[in-house]
């Protein structure tokens, strides 16, 4: 691993996703990378209510990663991989909030899972998103938002800056090129998964497993 994402979901992560891959430091991993491999989800799901895993069986093949789970795992993960960078993706936290509520956190709740498969899955992301990460305060904007804003704190804080990247959402190319030693490319930066493309695609998505 080169790259990990230690931002929450909905900063962007998909949009980042896509644009590592175009810089080379592809595969990258993200949620939808689950759903493509869900032998992964049992790993995950170990991970998430405290049992070890080695890291490389899910991520040995990927070069970089961001976007739940794995960004819950940063601290762990840059232990693992001490050379990579630590990539936090940021965006003000009251668009951020905005952004959860109309996806993630509505999904959670308002999807019961189909199978097995999807139940594990929902019970690693309820433990690691829900329960540890927001102490199933979803519904409260200024509780989750300052969550956000003090996990920022904390990463700026834990890492070098030689090996920090910061990048909020909608700052281009040149922060994440400068942060990785590359060269700025052709073309703008990608943009995808949005709320609309989020509540269009997530079933689809989740059907992928």
């Amino acid at each position: 691993m080169k790259v990990i994402g230690a931002g929450f979901g909905r900063t962007g992560t998909m949009s980042m996703k896509f644009a590592l891959e175009q810089l080379g430091f592809g595969p990258c991993y993200h949620m939808m990378e689950v759903f493509k491999k869900p032998e992964g989800i049992l790993l995950w799901h170990k991970a998430a209510f405290g049992e070890e895993i080695e890291w490389n069986d899910i991520l040995g093949e990927y070069v970089s990663g961001v976007d739940w789970p794995l960004s819950y795992f940063w601290e762990p993960l840059a232990k693992r991989y001490p050379e990579a960078k630590i990539l936090l993706t940021i965006r003000p936290s009251d668009q951020w909030y905005t952004s959860m509520i109309n996806t993630i956190f509505s999904y959670l709740d308002g999807h019961p899972p189909d199978d097995d498969m999807q139940k594990t899955w929902k019970e690693m992301v309820d433990k690691i998103v829900r329960t540890d990460t927001f102490d199933n305060r979803t519904t409260d904007r200024a509780h989750c938002e300052a969550v956000f804003n003090r996990h920022t704190e904390n990463v700026r804080d834990a890492i070098p800056a030689n090996r920090l990247i910061v990048y909020e959402v909608g700052s281009g190319w040149e922060p994440l090129c400068n942060g990785l030693g590359v060269a700025v490319p052709d073309g703008g930066f990608p943009k995808t998964n949005t709320t609309e493309d989020f509540q269009s695609n997530a079933d689809s998505i989740l059907a992928q497993g």
